[in-house]
């Protein structure tokens, strides 16, 4: 059997964000969903989902999942063969931007989940065409799955979170840095910057997606895993960060 694949969600999001990459890859390979939900630091995830996932896995997040990948690959880079990044950001928040997820909390204390969800993923983040609002009910109704509760954990995770560029510059897996163009939560100029870090990846930009492109062009990422995956492993794998 070919090398398992881990899924990692964004924030509000769970397994129903990667439907189609789960029909496309589960043929032939051992492919998992793993939840970031399980505490309020970025630390806090990784360890819990190291305790359950594979002895060596393909890893691929999207936005908050992204950023859990990320973690993984400082704490375990020896576990990871492959590494792919979609819709994410490698910096830490700045003390005004994490100060500007408080209105969001707010919200999901008052149980006000689609006023959140659409403070968060509204149609302007997205890429035009018929296809949106089938997406942004789709967000919704994940958002309600994972609650409130398990979301304000992942907002405070998302404030506290460290910058990652390091890490990415030690990187010696293949990577994959994918973003839609229409996407102004995690803009292009964040992927090139990914990008340009780590020393063997390749950045592709779908012009015809934003923020969720796992969704709103679900052929188009499915090629670009399928290509990702035909790469061959690194020869030598770094050490953790310690």
């Amino acid at each position: 059997m070919q090398e398992p694949l881990v899924f990692l969600p964004g924030m509000m999001c769970d397994a129903r964000l990667f439907a189609p990459q789960l029909a496309e890859f589960s043929r032939d390979r051992a492919v998992t969903v793993a939840p970031v939900t399980g505490g309020d630091r970025m630390e806090e995830i990784a360890s819990s989902l190291l305790d359950v996932l594979p002895r060596r896995f393909a890893l691929a997040g999207l936005s908050m999942g992204g950023i859990v990948a990320m973690e993984l690959l400082r704490r375990a880079p020896e576990r990871i063969t492959r590494l792919a990044l979609m819709g994410t950001n490698a910096l830490s928040e700045t003390p005004q931007s994490a100060a500007g997820y408080e209105p969001l909390i707010i919200k999901l204390r008052a149980g006000a989940v689609d006023e959140a969800v659409q403070a968060v993923i509204g149609p302007e983040t997205l890429a035009p065409g018929a296809g949106r609002m089938a997406v942004l009910a789709r967000m919704a109704e994940m958002a309600h799955a994972v609650g409130a509760e398990a979301t304000i954990r992942q907002v405070r995770a998302l404030q506290r979170r460290r910058d990652y560029q390091a890490v990415l510059r030690r990187c010696r897996v293949p990577a994959l840095v994918l973003c839609g163009a229409h996407d102004r939560l995690t803009p292009v100029r964040r992927h090139e910057l990914m990008a340009g870090l780590i020393p063997d990846a390749e950045l592709l930009v779908i012009d015809e997606a934003g923020h969720l492109p796992v969704l709103e062009t679900p052929e188009a990422v499915n090629a670009a895993l399928a290509g990702w995956f035909a790469r061959p492993q690194a020869a030598t794998i770094p050490a953790a960060d310690d």
